[in-house]
């Protein structure tokens, strides 16, 4: 498996993630019928899941939770904050300047002798 992250493939993910899971349960004690009974999931879906062979959010969720890995969610999800005074600082720097739209101005006409 390629060590760099930005290289990985999503096949590569799945076997890591899998493999995290399963060395986690394995840790833990918990055998995969177990993990399966109190995720509220079918063996087959954890079996997939630690098998790399794809799965639904909510079994990660629900498999993660169960092992007390909830912090792993954490880490793939943060809380992104966003400071005002940082973006008063770079509001105008990236922008290219307001162009303003100049209307052309009317002259009262004065009136003709004739």
């Amino acid at each position: 498996m390629s060590g760099d992250r930005q290289s990985r493939t999503v096949q590569e993910w799945e076997e890591l993630v899998g493999e995290q899971i399963r060395a986690a349960r394995v840790a833990a004690g918990i055998d995969q019928v177990s993990l399966a009974s109190f995720a509220g999931l079918s063996v087959g879906a954890v079996k997939n899941l630690e098998g790399g062979k794809g799965s639904s959010l909510k079994s990660l969720i629900r498999v993660l939770r169960c092992l007390d890995r909830a912090e792993w969610l954490e880490a793939i999800a943060p809380s992104i904050t966003v400071s005002p005074l940082h973006m008063l600082a770079t509001k105008g720097s990236n922008r290219t300047p307001r162009r303003r739209v100049v209307a052309p101005r009317h002259r009262p006409v004065a009136p003709r002798n004739g």
